[in-house]
């Protein structure tokens, strides 16, 4: 049996800088007026693009005490199939897929262009960094095999 290796007790010093930077996206996310129902929706959707069984088990308690509904997070990864979700959570949404995904140039100036028009320069921003933070924490517990307990 494989002994685990996480990151985060190999150099906490580090872990904790990770843990700085996504408190400053959740500050920022609030400041600009993105509620934690829709911090956790973004949490959700990067970790279920990255695969992160760990961070998808965590969100998804965060997301439901935040107020967010089962009927909500069972079609998240369709979500653009569906008329569950506000202008400002599928501008949020399709700015987090694209930063995870990063598809193309011309693809990705256009998300970000409509997800600017639709938030506002402080709520893309701070959707921006809850993206960019959620996608390390993916990788710090992917690649620590973080178990779902």
């Amino acid at each position: 049996m494989r002994k685990g290796f996480y990151l985060d007790k190999a150099a906490p010093a580090v872990y904790q800088a990770a843990t700085g930077l996504s408190q400053a996206a959740g500050d920022a996310a609030e400041a600009a007026g993105i509620g934690r129902v829709l911090v956790e929706l973004i949490n959700m959707r990067v970790s279920q693009i990255n695969g992160c069984a760990y961070c998808l088990d965590l969100h998804h308690r965060q997301a439901v005490e935040a107020g967010e509904t089962e009927r909500r997070l069972a079609v998240l990864s369709t979500w653009s199939e569906t008329s569950l979700f506000t202008e400002q959570e599928q501008a949020a949404l399709q700015l987090a897929e694209s930063i995870t995904q990063l598809p193309e140039l011309l693809e990705r100036r256009y998300v970000e262009d409509e997800a600017r028009a639709v938030l506002g320069d402080a709520a893309y921003a701070a959707v921006a960094w809850v993206a960019i933070t959620m996608n390390a924490f993916n990788r710090i517990s992917i690649t620590s095999h973080h178990p779902v307990r």
